[in-house]
C-alpha cells in the first residue's frame, strides 16, 4: 500500500520497489514491486553495502537520495554485470533515475523505498521531501503494527518456549480439523526429572531443559499439530494419527532428547487419549495415562 501510494503521488515515478534489510546479515531482499519483475529481482543476492543508498550516505542510510543516472552509478558498484543488468532491465523500459528513501524502525534500518523512472532527472527536491514524509509516516505505522503483534504474541504464547499458552491452545482447539480416517489424539507430556535438574544444575538449567523439550516437540510435529505449554513441565498437543504413527513420533521425540554429549538428559512421560471433541474427557484420560506411565517407571526403577 505504501509503495502504490508513493508511485501514485510522485509525478516522476513510473515504477518502484520496497527492499527489506536483514538486520543480522545486512542482506537485501526485494519484498514488493510496482511495474517491475519481482521474480527476477528476487534472484539477486546482495547486501546493504552494495546499495547506492549506503554508498551515497557514507553508510549512514539516514536520508532520501536521488540518482539521476543509474547507469553511471551502477558502474561503480561491486555487483556483477549480470546483477546490474537485472536491476536495470527488471522493468519494461530501462531505469535511468531513482529516488531512494530509508525506512527506520526503532532507530534501525528496516527497509528502503525506491521509486524509479525511465527518464533521467525525473525527481526534484519536492519529490524528495514528499517521499521523506511518506516513509516517516510508514515507519510509525510499521512500528505500531509490530508492537501490536508483540502484545498479541505475549498474550497467546508461553514466553519461555514460544508454544501456545493454555488460553490460546483451548481457543485454537475449537478450530481443529478432524480427519476420521486418521483419528485425532490428545497427548500430555510431562518431564520426569525437572526437579533433579533444578537441584543439581540450578533453575537456569531447568529452564534450558524445558526449552529443549519444547524445541524437540517442534521438530517432531512441525506441521498440522497444536502444541502448548500449560505451565511448569507440562506440555499438551493435539495431532492426527494413526496411533502407530503417533507412537513412532513419541519414540523420535525421546531420541532427539537423548544426547550423550549433553549434561542435561531430559526424560519425559506421555499419556495419549483419543480426541473426539470432548476436551475435558480426553484431557482426563491422557492425564491418567501419563501418570500411570510415571508410576510404572518408578516401580521398575525401584525393582
Amino acid at each position: 500500500a505504501l509503495l502504490q501510494k508513493a508511485v501514485g503521488v510522485i509525478d516522476g515515478a513510473e515504477m518502484g520497489s520496497i527492499i527489506l534489510v536483514n538486520p543480522r546479515t545486512n542482506e537485501l531482499k526485494f519484498e514488493c514491486t510496482v511495474g517491475l519483475d519481482l521474480s527476477e529481482l528476487q534472484k539477486l543476492k546482495f547486501h546493504l553495502e552494495q546499495s547506492f543508498e549506503y554508498r551515497l550516505t557514507d553508510g549512514r542510510c539516514d536520508r532520501v537520495v536521488v540518482v539521476d543516472d543509474m547507469h553511471q552509478i551502477n558502474a561503480g558498484s561491486s555487483l556483477s554485470d549480470e546483477e546490474q543488468n537485472i536491476l536495470l532491465t527488471a522493468a519494461s523500459q530501462p531505469i535511468r533515475s531513482t529516488l531512494s528513501s530509508p525506512i527506520h524502525i526503532d532507530g534501525k534500518l528496516y527497509a528502503m523505498l525506491n521509486l524509479d523512472s525511465g527518464n533521467r532527472g525525473a525527481f526534484n527536491d519536492y519529490d524528495r521531501n514528499l517521499v521523506g514524509i511518506l516513509t516517516h509516516e510508514a515507519s510509525n505505522a510499521i512500528a505500531l503494527y509490530q508492537k501490536s503483534q508483540q502484545i498479541q504474541r505475549l498474550a497467546n504464547t508461553d514466553t519461555l518456549t514460544g508454544l501456545y499458552n493454555r488460553k490460546r491452545f483451548e481457543e485454537r482447539l475449537s478450530q481443529w480439523h478432524h480427519k476420521p480416517q486418521l483419528g485425532s489424539f490428545l497427548v500430555i507430556i510431562d518431564m520426569d526429572n525437572l526437579k533433579t535438574i533444578n537441584d543439581i544444575h540450578g533453575h537456569q538449567a531447568g529452564d534450558n531443559a524445558i526449552v529443549a523439550l519444547a524445541n524437540a516437540m517442534k521438530v517432531t510435529w512441525p506441521h498440522k499439530a497444536l502444541l502448548g505449554r500449560f505451565g511448569g513441565d507440562e506440555f499438551v498437543l493435539i495431532c492426527h494419527g494413526p496411533e502407530h504413527k503417533l507412537a513412532a513420533e513419541l519414540l523420535e521425540l525421546a531420541k532427539l532428547l537423548n544426547n550423550p554429549k549433553s549434561e542435561l538428559q531430559v526424560k519425559f512421560s506421555a499419556g495419549v487419549a483419543d480426541y473426539q471433541g470432548d476436551w475435558h474427557q480426553a484431557f482426563k484420560q491422557a492425564d491418567s495415562a501419563m501418570y500411570l506411565e510415571k508410576r510404572t517407571k518408578k516401580s521398575l526403577k525401584q525393582a
